[in-house]
Order: C-alpha cells, then structure tokens, then sequence
C-alpha cells in the first residue's frame, strides 16, 4: 500500500492506565519527508472495575489473562466503533492499535498486549495494524521503546524527544542511529499513590511541592541496578510492583513526602541522562508534561536544555500518533522497528495485519 496519503486511527493505551487514546490522523510523505495532521482526538477513560483489573492481570494464570484479553477486545472494539460513529469518520485506511501492555518480560523472551486479536478488526469491519511488539523480542530485542521512528521521521526538529507517561523514555540520534530507551518509572508510581488520596493523579505536582524529602528514600531510589545498565532497556509494570513500591514503602512517608521524593528522583534520573549529551532543545510529550513541579524540578538540574512542551494534541496523543504511523509503515512493508534502539538481531517491520 505505497501512496502518498493514508487515512487512519492510531489506538493507545498506556501504563498509566489514563484510558484509551484515539487520533483520527491523516500522513502524508513527499519524497520520503513525512508529514501529519490530527483531526480528531480523544482519551476514554477507563472504569475503576477496568483500572482495578488491568492492574491485578500482572498476577493471572495463563486462563484468566486469556479470559481478560477477549473481554478486553470487546471493550476496545466498542470504544474504537463509537469513536468513529461519534465523528462521523469515514474512508478509514486502517486502525492501527497498541493494544495493551499486562506483561513486558524481554529478559525471558516475552511480551504480552492484549486487544490484539482478529476479533478487533471483524468487530469494527476495518483493515486492523496491532500487536507491535511481539515480533521485536522474539529477535532479540526489548520490544521497546517503539516511538522513536516517529521521533525520526515527525519530530526531527529536536535534539531529543521525551516521554513523561507510565515510564519515562527517550530518544535521540547517536551518529547517524537513533538511540532510545527506558529511563524510569514516572506516572506509574505518582499516579498510585495520588490514589491514596482518592484522586486520579497529582494536578499539577501541587501536592508533591509541598512535600518534603525523604533522604534516605531518595537516596535508596537513586541507587537502584537498573540505573547502572547500559541501554537498549526498559521497564515493565512488573518492576514498578516488585521493586519500586516495595522500596517506598519501607518508608512508611506520608503520601505528600512520597510524591515529593518521587518527583525529585524522577527529574535527577532524567537530568542524569541529558545532562551527560551536548546542550539541545529536548520536546516533553505525555501525561507529565503537565506535571509543572516536575519540570521545573528538571530544568533546575538541567539548566542548558531548552525544554519546549507542545500543543495539548501532541502531548497527549503522540504515541496514539506514532503507533498511527507504525501502523501505515507496516502496510507499506517498511521498517518501523529500529535495532539500534530496541537490540533486535536487525532493523525490522513489525506488527500483524488483519483483514476483515
């Protein structure tokens, strides 16, 4: 499917379990220069019943995940219908669909989104891109970061592209390769223990600024193994479970401290990691992005970086963007999966299509 134009909807859904991010996107590419425009755009929440499941599904056998990913399917199918129905979307080339992350095991050569199944796509009668990473770690590779080939080829105007979501990522050319990777949990943790205060996440980091630091937490948190390998790497619910809370809650802090902590370690482990590149204009895209005591905790350790925040449309959906355009890569049977930033063996173009 080589042309100039395709027509499609890039489906999201991130480990900060925000909901379900849908971008109705028209690409354009003229002699291999890409282009994009975003037409409609909206984010679904998830039910508490929903956000309660999808967190619990870390710990389900092999039948109860199979269980959930058919349920999960029908849920996905209904949203994606009623987006479409909702505006009036008509000529789809194709929805292309990250489906969502319960299991991330690269180490053992497993990954696991579910919604990506052939029901998706006989239940919304549309050409269906899904299931991007699978492939990625079979060959070796971390099966993540994916969004660095849209850093590439829709954001080339930045020394570095950020991601402020469940996890924090980022991305850059190293001489002539693009290099990307994992560099801590953020919205993953922040957003858990804004919960505990009965509220969905900390607007603004306004509780956080008022916490105080818990040293020998933030001292501990810093110290962590993952911090000390060398990318490709990256990070899984599973971590956040069985290494981060567990840590924080040695502690026994009060939330506000918890937050303030977490923050400040967060915005070191970023700047640890810019700091050490040539001075450059870094974009911050994702739910953290808002989190405004987090980036001014960034900028104060990284005061040669430009930080530039985006429109609201390309801080929330970039990723309901790029998985859009790994989608339409796929289908012109192009690489959309880059070796150097995931370990693959090879450069390769992942993802399963299903027709209707």
């Amino acid at each position: 499917m080589i042309r100039e134009n395709y027509n499609v909807l890039g489906v999201m859904s991130g480990t900060s379990l925000d909901g379900v991010d849908l971008a109705h996107i028209i690409f354009n590419c003229q002699k291999g220069v890409w282009s994009y425009n975003v037409i409609e755009c909206q984010t679904v929440a998830y039910s508490n019943w929903w956000v309660g499941r999808l967190k619990e599904a870390v710990g389900y056998t092999k039948e109860m995940l199979e269980k959930l990913n058919d349920e999960y399917t029908l849920l996905l199918s209904g949203i994606i219908k009623t987006f479409i129905e909702d505006n009036a979307i008509k000529g789809l080339d194709a929805v292309c669909s990250h489906g969502h992350t319960i299991l991330h095991q690269p180490q053992n050569g497993f990954t696991l989104q579910i919604g990506n199944k052939q029901e998706l796509a006989k239940s919304i009668g549309i050409t269906t891109v899904c299931d991007f990473r699978v492939q990625d770690v079979e060959m070796g590779g971390q099966g993540a970061p994916l969004v660095p080939i849209g850093d590439r080829l829709l954001f080339s105007d930045y020394s570095y592209c950020l991601n402020l979501g469940g996890f924090s990522n980022i991305s850059f050319e190293d001489n002539g390769k693009r290099v990307a990777f994992d560099i801590c949990a953020v919205n993953t943790v922040l957003n858990y223990y804004a919960g505990k205060l009965g509220l969905p996440y900390d607007n603004g980091g306004k509780i956080a600024a008022k916490g105080k630091m818990v040293i020998e937490m933030y001292a501990e948190l810093n110290e962590l193994e993952f911090y000390k390998k060398s990318y490709p790497k990256s990070l899984g619910f599973e971590y956040v479970k069985e290494v981060l809370l567990l840590l924080i809650e040695k502690y026994d802090a009060q939330v506000q401290d918890v937050l303030h902590t977490f923050t400040m370690h967060v915005a070191k482990q970023v700047a640890d990691v810019i700091n050490a590149l040539p001075p450059g204009k870094l974009l911050v895209t994702g739910g953290g992005a808002y989190n405004v005591f987090l980036l001014n905790c960034m900028q104060e350790l990284m005061p040669d970086t430009t930080i530039v925040v985006p429109d609201d449309k390309t801080i929330q959906y970039k990723e309901a963007l790029i998985f859009g355009l790994l989608g339409v890569l796929k289908l012109r049977g192009e690489v959309n999966v880059l070796s150097s930033v995931t370990g693959a063996v090879g450069d390769h173009s992942s993802g399963v299509v299903f027709g209707v």
